[in-house]
């Protein structure tokens, strides 16, 4: 590589200026590709990676703090009161769950439909959804009050005969979403064994060469560990893909299987997976548009991906708006003077427009703003070219889908059926603390993940190559009549 020039890496020169195309448009990317990435693990660490780690380490040590004292005083430290038993702990887990979607929707279900574009950016959005999933699972362990009994939901034969309800939703969470995890995680690390053999390859020292190469499961890349890789690789993808749907979808059962006013409708399961999937490609944006600017990997994760994601991030944020504007008309369609109460009196309702403002309007309208209003902007080209751009647009679908679950949690049972059981919640220093903890630890695994494992699938990434064609290099008579 050292008697290469820029010309090899990004096509010919023009003048005195290099046209810089994309490796799918240059066609001699391949050696690139390897040395780039690689690049990005092999180098030394640059001070802001440490100066973000330490930061990041330094807020994600909130977690185990606030679970500590969550444990020796009570769950009482969260702000629950009656009627809110439910507040910020399963608002954030929803949360984390829809930012997980993206990664598996990308691997699996892009990768079965054959999807080439999905090369450059599946690795990080599955390392993302690992991370989501992770900080997800810690809100319902510990909301549980009392957390080493939680090994009760696992259908073990006790002493005590204390058996699960299989009938609860809350029980179907269990099992969709470790079986979530742990078919997530299997497809990732089968993905990343054929670059973790390149890095074992490349590794100058002892310890790493044994790290990678314990990792690498010994691929030495015959073609019959291909054959055999590519199978078990399509078998996952057609695992997770149902995956995708179900997961969220058992999530929403939490509420809509309830006969709660806001909560008891059938349109949930759809609207959930479509709202997590929006939200988890704003995350994925969020995340990779920075890494492009500071690994320079423009040539890999071109604008041709930024444009197809934020097209996506439009499509399914309209989907939720739709099905924002069907929840209103199904409350009133229906009749049911409970239902319409909820939704026109105890959400919409603003001050200005109604005598008797909702308490938590502001949410409502700001879940409004940044999911429906804002994505609007990617129907116009310009914007989805210009990255400052998307990614201060994305900025907004990371934070109304946290209000989005508020909303729809916290807005449905702070009024209970009688005025007398009406409540208000607030946060408490604990519930802030804990959730401000889980973005740091998901920000933390993700700088470690960049640094130490391949954040580009480097050999997919060379498959959609214009020179993996075998015909690349004929001339047009042979592979043109």
């Amino acid at each position: 590589m050292a008697n290469q020039t820029a010309t090899d890496y990004f096509g010919p020169a023009h003048g005195n200026k290099m046209e810089r195309k994309p490796l799918v448009e240059n066609g001699r990317g391949s050696a690139w590709v390897t040395e780039h990435v690689a690049n990005i693990t092999e180098r030394k660490a640059p001070i802001w990676w440490w100066i973000s780690t330490a930061v990041t380490g330094l807020i994600a040590s909130l977690v185990p703090i606030s679970l500590l004292y969550l444990v020796v005083t009570g769950v009482g430290v969260w702000g629950l009161n009656h009627p809110v038993g439910w507040a910020w702990d399963i608002t954030n887990f929803v949360f984390w769950i829809g930012i997980g979607h993206a990664g598996t929707l990308i691997s699996a279900i892009l990768f079965l439909t054959r999807q080439k574009w999905r090369t450059a950016v599946n690795r990080s959005a599955e390392a993302m959804t690992i991370f989501a999933v992770i900080c997800a699972g810690i809100f319902p362990a510990f909301h549980v009050g009392r957390v080493w009994m939680a090994w009760f939901l696992a259908p073990v034969p006790n002493a005590n005969a204390i058996w699960p309800n299989f009938k609860s939703p809350l029980l179907w969470d269990v099992f969709a979403v470790s079986t979530y995890f742990t078919v997530s995680l299997i497809f990732w690390y089968v993905g990343l064994v054929p670059d973790l053999a390149t890095f074992r390859d490349r590794a100058k020292s002892k310890i790493k060469k044994f790290f990678y190469g314990l990792l690498s499961l010994g691929w030495r890349g015959g073609n019959r560990q291909w054959r055999h890789y590519e199978k078990a690789y399509l078998i996952f993808a057609g695992i997770s893909t149902p995956l995708v749907l179900s997961v969220h979808s058992v999530v929403s059962f939490d509420f809509a299987t309830s006969v709660i006013p806001g909560w008891h409708t059938t349109i949930f399961p759809p609207y959930f997976v479509a709202g997590a999937i929006f939200g988890g490609f704003a995350m994925v944006l969020t995340l990779l548009i920075p890494a492009r600017w500071i690994f320079d990997l423009k040539d890999v994760v071109t604008d041709k991906h930024i444009d197809n994601m934020a097209k996506i991030v439009l499509l399914t944020g309209s989907i939720v708006g739709y099905a924002y504007l069907m929840e209103l008309f199904i409350a009133w369609y229906s009749g049911n003077p409970f239902e319409q109460w909820a939704f026109f009196r105890n959400r919409i309702a603003a001050p200005g427009f109604s005598e008797n403002p909702a308490p938590y309007w502001w949410a409502y309208w700001a879940m409004m703003f940044c999911n429906v209003i804002a994505p609007q902007l990617f129907w116009f080209k310009a914007i989805r070219k210009n990255l400052v751009a998307v990614l201060i647009i994305v900025m907004f679908p990371n934070i109304g889908m946290w209000f989005e679950r508020f909303v729809i949690i916290v807005t449905s049972i702070h009024r209970d059926f009688l005025p007398s059981s009406w409540g208000y919640f607030t946060p408490t220093i604990s519930d802030i603390s804990l959730f401000v903890g889980t973005i740091g630890l998901f920000l933390f695994l993700f700088l470690l993940f960049i640094r130490y494992l391949p954040m580009i699938t480097m050999f997919e990434v060379k498959t959609v190559l214009p020179e993996a064609d075998p015909h690349h290099h004929a001339p047009k008579s042979v592979t043109q009549p």
